[in-house]
């Protein structure tokens, strides 16, 4: 019989809602986690997919894909990845944060993990090591730590060596502990003064700032979901307090913010989706190396820097890979 016409035998047109769901239900799961929120992450988003398709994975066709978000709320990812685990997902794509992934990790030894990383995932536990990662988890490195003694000597050349500088850090980040040690470290190798400030909620933030304006004359701005999700508000405190800032991604300078330099993101993200799609095809993510981000933006906002009165040296402007104006 033919499938059509079983179908009206068994009733017709009431029948296909649940041949509709049972054939969803027959796809793989990808679980995909951050400490960030939907609105500020959709470009990172929309790239994750495009690895995915490339990959040959478009979502709602033959793969399906349940976002849980923490929205800058770290506390929430044990219970947001718990509830991926009892679902039995296929692969969790870990992002947003050092912590998405080290609660991934923490939860399961057997679904497999891809994360998006910014810090050592040797010195996390996450993998055995970056060419064989042998345990269920693989992904991409961003390389967050190892470039901060360059954002701090991007600020130096724009603002003057003997300009204290202040870093704002998000003490609820699992990350932050090496994310302050790498700063310190990067600061007495440059011969650099640094003051750290802390924000992890909107409320602490105009504080932050405040103590920033008081002991520095420039600002780091330390990698974190819960900044990027509220970038536009971090980079508005930093005009009100006339801080010449350095962030990581462009997506910051995009927004108003004077400079960035870090991984792109959305290419993060694009590799991040192909490694979940290599991964869904069978390959163990003990045998896929981990993939360290070798594209880096220097952004530069014109516009802001005349608008904090600051003349950018010529040797500082032909390093940029991007003005804005």
């Amino acid at each position: 019989m033919r499938r059509r016409n079983a179908i009206t035998a068994l009733g017709g047109a009431a029948v296909w809602p649940f041949v509709a769901r049972a054939q969803q239900a027959a796809l793989p799961v990808v679980g995909f986690v951050s400490g960030g929120s939907p609105a500020p992450f959709a470009r990172n988003v929309a790239a994750f997919r495009q690895g995915l398709k490339e990959a040959g994975n478009v979502e709602g066709e033959n793969v399906v894909v349940e976002y849980r978000w923490a929205e800058g709320r770290y506390g929430e990812l044990p219970r947001l990845v718990d509830d991926l685990v009892r679902r039995q997902v296929d692969v969790i794509a870990a992002t947003g944060g050092t912590s998405s992934a080290t609660v991934a990790k923490g939860a399961t030894q057997s679904i497999p993990i891809v994360f998006l990383f910014g810090g050592d995932p040797v010195q996390m536990g996450l993998v055995a090591s970056l060419s064989r990662p042998g345990g269920n988890a693989t992904g991409v490195n961003m390389l967050t730590g190892t470039l901060n003694a360059k954002r701090l000597d991007f600020l130096r050349e724009l603002v003057g060596s003997a300009t204290p500088v202040a870093v704002l850090l998000n003490p609820e980040n699992r990350s932050a502990e090496t994310q302050s040690v790498a700063i310190e470290q990067a600061a007495r190798m440059l011969g650099q003064q640094v003051h750290f400030v802390h924000a992890r909620s909107e409320a602490e933030l105009e504080g932050a700032f405040m103590a920033a304006r008081a002991k520095a004359g420039a600002l780091l701005v330390a990698a974190d979901p819960f900044y990027f999700d509220r970038r536009e508000q971090v980079i508005a405190l930093a005009a009100r307090f006339a801080l010449p800032a350095i962030y990581e991604q462009r997506e910051f300078s995009a927004a108003g913010g004077l400079m960035s330099y870090g991984a792109s993101i959305t290419d993060a993200y694009r590799q991040a989706g192909l490694y979940v799609g290599r991964v869904l095809k069978g390959e163990e993510p003990a045998e896929i190396p981990v993939d360290q981000s070798t594209r880096f933006e220097f952004v530069l906002n014109l516009n802001t820097a005349k608008a904090l009165g600051l003349a950018v040296p010529d040797p500082l402007l032909f390093q940029t890979n991007e003005v804005i104006e």
